[in-house]
């Protein structure tokens, strides 16, 4: 079994044998992205690459029922030169790789605002669950910046390249239902309920075998990057390695005993 820090900024809860709850944990600054917590995140994707124990699915939401996360924290960022900003954002950019990196499915519970970085943070997650109370921007361009954390490439993948063009060089606000028609966010709730459902996707996703879930991201993720015949041929590779492992032939018996399979991720 992983055992967690205990972080600064971030806490995190198994609320299941496999389902793992990460919360940004800066409610009095709408969980904004500082230094330390840049650093607490990498650390904890860092950890759960490297062995992620009983942990089969993640859920990332925010502290508090208004903002998910509003972002990187501008009063800290207030006053620092360029190479003091440089050195931080080479730290945000480690974080959000690792996170897109992580073999483990992330679902993003957004409870509340996702603005500039929590936005892209979001975006790095495998699939989106909304408050319908929340609200969407990626704001940089009223900064003097742009978007930094993958927020070019990760939106117009999203919604489209005209829809994330006008957005991005707007920095206009869009709500939840907006981000929901457009394909970028998977299922809205009323924000009490979002964390919950989110939670119940995720142990579905746990219920199924590991190294299949495992397979299939990286399948979608890679095999998108490629011209489609070479993806197919990535997408068989993957699916090959997983002809010869326990849980598919646990998966098979099961089915023909007509019970529920024990998957072990082996």
């Amino acid at each position: 079994m992983t055992l967690f820090r205990t972080y600064e900024t971030v806490t995190t809860e198994m609320v299941s044998p496999h389902v793992l709850k990460v919360t940004l944990n800066r409610p009095q600054v709408g969980n904004a992205l500082n230094t330390q917590m840049g650093r607490d995140l990498l650390d904890l994707w860092a950890g759960l690459t490297e062995d992620p124990g009983e942990v089969r699915c993640i859920v990332l939401t925010g502290a508090g029922e208004k903002i998910f996360c509003a972002g990187g924290d501008l009063k800290e960022r207030n006053g620092m030169s360029k190479p003091q900003w440089q050195r931080q954002h080479e730290l945000f950019e480690r974080q959000y790789w690792t996170l897109v990196d992580l073999p483990t499915p992330v679902i993003a519970a957004v409870n509340g605002h996702a603005y500039a970085g929590g936005l892209e943070m979001a975006l790095c997650c495998d699939f989106i669950y909304a408050s319908s109370a929340a609200r969407f921007a990626l704001t940089e361009v009223t900064l003097g910046i742009m978007p930094g954390a993958g927020g070019t490439q990760n939106l117009p993948r999203a919604i489209g390249d005209r829809r994330a063009k006008e957005l991005i060089m707007t920095g206009r606000p869009f709500d939840a239902q907006q981000a929901c028609d457009w394909g970028l966010v998977n299922q809205v709730h009323e924000p009490a309920d979002v964390l919950a459902r989110a939670l119940e996707t995720a142990a579905t996703i746990a219920g199924n075998a590991p190294m299949s879930v495992h397979q299939v991201k990286k399948s979608i993720r890679y095999g998108g990057q490629m011209e489609l015949r070479t993806a197919f041929r990535f997408e068989i590779e993957a699916y090959n390695h997983l002809v010869g492992t326990e849980d598919r032939i646990e998966g098979v018996k099961a089915f023909n005993e007509k019970r529920k399979p024990v998957f072990k991720g082996r």
